[in-house]
């Protein structure tokens, strides 16, 4: 049998706006497995964030299931199972780059001195040792989000779920947080999801997932 991380099982997601309902995903199925590269494809209000929110579990599907046959319960998935990094900067803005990746980690309970030795890898994994004293703040844009990447991989996860990371950097510095991303990431089992709207980005994994209207219409 197959290692599955993530099994998707006619998925659907409804909202309510007011009293009227709004399906904004329908009865998706899909899986990730062990070194999957899945890049999210599809027009604004396809369903693409919300799709990695179900596989990620911070949110509950309305019809059909999901479920992680390798990583384990719903509750236990972040952050040592699951990995997030989101579009807008999440970086908090007191702390320095290795304190923001080491919070998490405190925050489950790790040894400050674990949590540290894991946050300082994590940064120079993604060639941040240098800045890792500098607040926000003092870091470029494409830095923050290496950051968050680090934070997100610091907890060495089974998956990485990425939401648009690159959506506020240009095109350089996009191609250069997925150099050293996949980079980091090679030679592991570790999978990574990525909504994105860069075909550049999308072109770089092995799988793409097209959305529209809220249906995966295509797996290629």
């Amino acid at each position: 049998m197959p290692r599955i991380f993530v099994s998707v099982n006619n998925a659907g997601r409804t909202y309510l706006q007011g009293k009227v309902p709004v399906k904004v995903l329908a009865s998706v199925t899909c899986a990730v497995v062990p070194g999957d590269r899945v890049a999210v494809v599809g027009p604004s209000g396809s369903g693409k964030s919300t799709l990695l929110h179900l596989i990620g579990g911070i949110d509950t599907p309305t019809s059909g299931s999901i479920s992680w046959p390798e990583l384990g319960p719903k509750r236990e998935l972040r952050p040592k199972k699951i990995g997030f990094v989101f579009q807008m900067e999440t970086l908090l803005a007191t702390l320095t780059a290795i304190e923001n990746v080491e919070l998490p980690l405190l925050l489950d309970d790790a040894k400050p001195s674990e949590a540290h030795t894991a946050a300082l890898k994590a940064l120079k994994d993604l060639e941040l040792g240098s800045i890792a004293d500098k607040l926000p703040e003092e870091l470029s844009g494409g830095q923050a989000q290496r950051v968050a990447m680090a934070r997100a991989l610091s907890s060495r996860p089974k998956l990485i779920i990425a939401d648009e990371p690159t959506g506020e950097l240009d095109h350089p510095t996009s191609q250069r947080l997925f150099d050293v991303l996949l980079a980091s990431m090679e030679d592991s089992d570790t999978a990574l999801i990525v909504a994105t709207h860069d075909p550049a980005i999308a072109r770089r994994m092995r799988t793409i997932w097209h959305l529209r209207h809220g249906r995966l219409e295509v797996i290629q």
